[in-house]
């Protein structure tokens, strides 16, 4: 179903599609795995979100920051992620020249879309060495469970 949507020639959605091609094969970016639901490569910081089957586990990478200065929020199933990344380069010296600068500086935020079952009563973080995990744990009632077979 999802494919008709894409491929009607009065959809949105597929409109939209047709464009993030486009702009992908603009960067060359074309033929790499994408949904129309995914972030552009680049943004900060990346994320990998996974589940076991008693936690749903997020790995921010994010290396640089001060751990007091990042802040991480659970309201109503979004998990938000947000910070600030210094420059590391004097702003205000007239001696230093930058050619170039690839690092992204700034107020960042990230919001992630959790499962219905997660349990916001027990929620971990930590920052190290740059990676920001966060772990939730999934209601008890989402856990597989053997039934006997008599």
């Amino acid at each position: 179903m999802y494919e008709s949507i894409l491929n009607h020639p009065n959809s949105l959605f597929g409109q939209f599609e047709r464009l993030r091609r486009e702009i992908d094969d603009l960067f060359g970016v074309s033929g790499l795995p994408s949904s129309i639901r995914s972030v552009a490569p680049g943004t900060v910081p990346a994320v990998n979100v996974g589940r076991t089957p008693s936690s749903v586990e997020i790995y921010a990478f994010a290396p640089g920051l001060d751990a007091s200065k990042i802040g991480v929020t659970l309201d109503r199933g979004v998990l938000r992620i947000s910070g600030e990344r210094a420059s590391g380069i004097p702003a205000n010296d007239p001696k230093v020249q930058v050619y170039t600068r690839e690092r992204a500086t700034g107020s960042f935020t990230r919001a992630i879309s959790l499962p219905e079952d997660v349990d916001s009563s027990q929620v971990n973080a930590n920052y190290r060495d740059g990676v920001l995990h966060v772990s939730i744990a999934r209601h008890e009632s989402a856990q597989p469970k053997r039934i006997t077979v008599q």
